[in-house]
């Protein structure tokens, strides 16, 4: 396997800077503990670039902490996020150019999550051959218990030391690691993981995590993982439950992660593998009932009943909602579930419409557009 040496000059680079901000422009995002927004950031580039271009030429630059906060999900917890600054998010995105190309080729085949050109569906693709051209139909869903806080800073720069010789990015990336989270105004140090938020976090999870993909493949176990959620597949269930103990040894012993036994479950294609917002079963794919019902919450919360906001307002804040969602879900047996869905929509918003109009014919010809 080819090693990689001197590559710090082609990330500060001022072509390869100017990419990257256009990169985090294009993504926007909330500022980070300076405060300063990704226009703001564009206002002086010129000169905010040259200056990241010396400081990472010469070796001072030092990233900020990242801002803490925290996003609600919808079992009720909350994921923490990393907020890097618009500056380190730059230099950040300009290292992913650099090492996404050198690592990506290699990755495993069965690996999905934040990689340039595979997708969510993809995976669910794979999982489904799988299952119904392999018949492989008893699967183990693992759960790792907040996995992308526990990474370990030695086994992230061993990983990356595989491929990467230059002292100068390993001492980069290290530096990131640690630059410790602003919460409430007070800074934490960092000793474990890799913030989730961060451009570069995605892939020091996947050269973090390919370690267990090869090991995998080396015992010839099927995989399917995107990011943290990971499928394994056996004939049998008795095959399935020694390949879980094979996983779970490995994930804990090697990369010092924390399996979650009493959320990890091995279930078949007869009961359905819930897997990205998709049920998997022997002869179709559906829609998770958890994915339909945190819809329809969606909905409920932006047509209140008792709202000054007209009814044509509410179908325009919706639309783009409910496009999305569809666009998602349509790799799956969803016809129904989509039709009683829009009925439901309907007749949310009939009681609402019958005070804006005074027939029902009107109603239904502008529900219908």
């Amino acid at each position: 396997m080819k090693k990689w040496y001197s590559l710090i000059d082609k990330v500060y680079r001022l072509e390869n800077l100017e990419r990257a901000y256009q990169a985090v422009k294009a993504n926007n995002g909330a500022p980070g503990i300076d405060g300063v927004t990704v226009e703001a950031y564009g206002k002086d580039l010129k000169e905010e670039l040259e200056h990241l271009h010396h400081q990472l030429k010469t070796g001072i630059y030092e990233p900020e902490p990242v801002l803490r906060v925290e996003i609600p999900k919808a079992d009720g917890s909350k994921r923490p996020l990393g907020i890097p600054t618009v500056k380190d998010r730059v230099v950040q995105q300009a290292l992913l150019n650099i090492l996404q190309p050198i690592f990506d080729p290699d990755f495993h085949p069965s690996s999905y999550g934040y990689r340039p050109g595979r997708s969510c569906h993809q995976a669910v693709a794979k999982a489904e051959m799988f299952m119904n051209k392999y018949s492989l139909r008893h699967v183990v869903d693992m759960d790792l218990s907040k996995c992308f806080d526990r990474l370990d800073h030695e086994l992230i720069l061993k990983g990356v030391n595989r491929r990467i010789s230059d002292g100068s990015i390993l001492k980069l990336i290290k530096k990131f690691l640690t630059a410790g989270v602003m919460k409430d105004g007070v800074w934490q140090k960092t000793d474990l993981g890799s913030p989730q938020g961060g451009v570069i976090s995605p892939l020091l999870a996947n050269i973090y995590l390919d370690e267990f993909d090869q090991e995998m493949k080396r015992r010839n176990i099927r995989i399917v993982r995107y990011a943290d959620d990971i499928l394994l597949f056996g004939r049998t269930y008795q095959e399935a439950k020694k390949y879980q103990q094979i996983a779970t040894d490995f994930l804990e012993k090697n990369l010092r992660l924390v399996v979650n036994k009493q959320k990890t479950h091995l279930t078949d294609s007869q009961k359905g593998v819930a897997y990205l917002g998709f049920v998997i079963y022997d002869k179709h794919t559906a829609i998770n009932p958890k994915k339909i019902k945190a819809i329809k919450e969606t909905i409920k919360k932006m047509t209140p009943r008792n709202h000054g906001m007209s009814v044509k307002q509410m179908i325009l804040r919706l639309n783009p909602i409910l496009r999305g969602w569809a666009n998602y879900f349509r790799v799956a047996n969803c016809q129904k579930h989509f039709q009683r869905l829009m009925g439901w929509i309907r007749r949310r918003l009939r009681m609402k419409k019958m005070k804006e109009w005074k027939t029902w014919k009107a109603l239904h010809k502008e529900l219908r557009r």
